[in-house]
């Protein structure tokens, strides 16, 4: 909307254009904008609708023209041939639906929308607001480069992956919305790094790892959906390429759900894209509950992986269950005669995922009734992939043997998946692994590793469930130094934004932790977060909770739980649980008495 304070002095004029492989004329009276991407991709359509307050549009020169008007209001719609429509009717029925609606409306239609999503958490680091909250952002992000903190800007760089994700994964009524490809929506190329894909390795997991924790399990339905597909291709995939049952897919994919190894073997030949992404699909029933998506959307492509693997896997001469060939993603390794390696059998990181794939596996079948002879295939296989095993520097082993690293500083830590997401060491129960990963951790730093945004991101995670607080908060003062762009977008570099999404699930990680009946809150709350306040995050089990501290003690604890249970309570460093029994749909909060008795947390 344009507009003046003086009536009739708005003059202006708009066009429509692509670098390439489109064309711009007129349609009812609206620019529209039509063409293809490339010679064989989506076709699409865009209308571009100027309506003036006192002046008349007209058509000029390929421009829609007004004089001398009060003000202008512009509408923009699109659409493309995705899902099958013809792309100018889908943006003319947009359009239409657009110009029922007053200004207003539209403002305010937009801003629930929104609002209904994006106000269900906050969060606040600090007692007050700090000086440099009236600078501007790119400014505020200048003075903690130069060395200086902004626990406010920390804030917001948590809301802000919070709105990128809010933005760019919505479900949409028709179901054909799609998941935040590498860029989310914001690719500004034609020719977009990693083509604006979906990097199956870490990238698009890490993209919804705080969908659940941020309570926006509505924004992980386009990944769900998108999974439909890509497992109905890696169906194709598993019985052309290895004659195995169920679906695989690797580490690239598309719109379209591609399934097939591609970008060379060195990086393609990785099948365990789609086994790690079955974990998402348990993760959300954990944190929902939700029975019908688990037996409709959960159990058939969770069980479908599993017969994949449960062909896929071969014997070796000691009864091990090994997946390959296979790789440890984008990271190599040197052989004792000096050649470079990548391809092997049983990686750390494999073993790991397809443990926890087995697992939610007979958990669900288990929940559901299950009784499908697949299942005791699962108990069979599950105990025979090998464990986790430490090399003689101390550190955990990424490979079945302990070679001799190429790129001691990579980017990638695959083989601490254990840690998170998945759930496997803990300080807790594995105290000697989770200091084998402390030990990969400090080597990775020490040569230089962490050197790309996404891979800072994944350290705050891991470090948060290590129990480091100054590690998480110190690596997340380095994206912020070095990894983030003025707007506040990641820089691999260039943009990628799962590093937004990483750092918000890892501020979440360092606030609270939950696994089945457990939480804990301010796990990992470094000394600079001495004061703050969260509202609205959620555990597994589906219970949200808001706390306040000062002086790194508790003011105030709440819990809300969708149904009846009760929750093992751990709160900061203490090594005590509190056993809380929560009713349906009430709200706990702590006493007075217990938070005293914490002391700092």
């Amino acid at each position: 909307r344009f507009s003046a304070d003086v009536p009739g002095s708005v003059t202006m004029s708009a066009e429509m254009g692509r670098l390439a492989d489109a064309t711009c004329g007129f349609r009812d009276g609206m620019l529209c904008l039509v063409g293809r991407a490339g010679q064989f991709g989506t076709r699409f359509a865009v209308l571009l609708s100027m309506t003036s307050d006192g002046g008349e549009v007209k058509e000029g020169g390929g421009k829609l023209l007004v004089e001398n008007s009060n003000a202008v209001t512009l509408l923009l719609s699109c659409g493309t041939d995705f899902a099958g429509a013809d792309p100018v009717e889908e943006a003319l029925r947009i359009m239409h639906k657009a110009k029922d609606k007053s200004l207003d409306d539209l403002r305010s239609s937009h801003i629930s929308s929104h609002e209904e999503l994006f106000g269900r958490v906050s969060l606040e680091l600090g007692k007050e607001v700090s000086d440099s909250e009236e600078l501007a952002t790119d400014e505020r992000l200048e003075k903690v480069r130069q060395g200086g903190e902004d626990t406010a800007l920390v804030a917001t760089f948590f809301d802000y992956g919070r709105y990128l994700l809010i933005a760019s994964s919505r479900p949409h009524h028709d179901g054909n919305s799609l998941p935040a490809n590498q860029q989310g929506i914001w690719n500004c190329s034609l020719t977009p790094p990693w083509n604006s894909d979906f990097h199956t390795n870490i990238n698009i997991q890490m993209n919804y790892w705080h969908a659940e924790t941020c309570s926006l399990p509505e924004c992980h339905e386009p990944l769900f959906n998108w999974m439909r597909t890509l497992a109905a291709n890696g169906e194709r995939t598993a019985s052309a390429h290895y004659g195995c049952r169920g679906w695989v897919a690797h580490h690239i994919s598309d719109p379209w759900g591609f399934s097939v190894p591609g970008d060379g073997a060195g990086c393609g030949l990785w099948p365990t894209g789609g086994a790690w992404l079955c974990d998402h699909l348990w993760e959300h029933y954990m944190f929902s509950g939700d029975i019908d998506f688990l037996r409709d959307t959960a159990w058939p492509m969770i069980s479908g992986a599993c017969r994949f693997f449960l062909d896929f896997l071969v014997e070796d001469s000691s009864g091990r269950l090994l997946c390959g060939p296979s790789l440890s993603p984008e990271n190599s390794y040197r052989l004792p005669d000096g050649k470079k390696g990548k391809l092997c059998m049983g990686p750390a990181m494999d073993n790991q995922i397809l443990r926890e794939l087995f697992a939610h596996a007979l958990e669900c079948a288990e929940v559901l009734g299950e009784e499908a002879p697949i299942l005791d295939e699962m108990r069979s296989a599950l105990p025979r992939l090998p464990p986790d095993r430490i090399g003689s520097d101390g550190r955990l082993l990424e490979w079945a043997d302990e070679y001799g690293e190429i790129e001691p500083g990579h980017r990638h830590v695959s083989h601490l998946w254990a840690v998170f997401p998945g759930s496997q060491i803990t300080n807790r129960d594995t105290p000697e692994l989770a200091d084998a990963c402390r030990r990969v951790i400090a080597e990775r730093l020490r040569h230089g590793g962490a050197h790309t945004g996404w891979s800072a991101a994944w350290l705050i995670n891991l470090l948060a469930h290590l129990d480091d607080p100054e590690g998480a908060h110190s690596m997340l003062l380095k994206m912020l130094r070095k990894c983030t762009h003025p707007n506040l977008f990641d820089n691999h570099p260039p943009f990628q934004i799962d590093g937004n999404f990483g750092a918000a699930s890892g501020i979440t990680e360092m606030l609270l932790q939950s696994s089945p009946g457990c939480l804990h809150v301010l796990p990992a709350l470094p000394a600079s977060w001495s004061d703050g306040y969260f509202r609205g995050l959620r555990c597994r089990g589906g219970v949200t909770v808001s706390a306040k501290w000062r002086s790194r003690r508790l003011q105030y604890l709440s819990l809300f739980s969708p149904r009846e249970q009760t929750v093992s309570l751990r709160i900061g460093c203490k090594p005590d649980h509190l056993k809380i029994p929560l009713d349906k749909c009430s709200v706990f909060e702590l006493d007075q008495d217990t938070m005293d008795t914490l002391g700092e947390v």
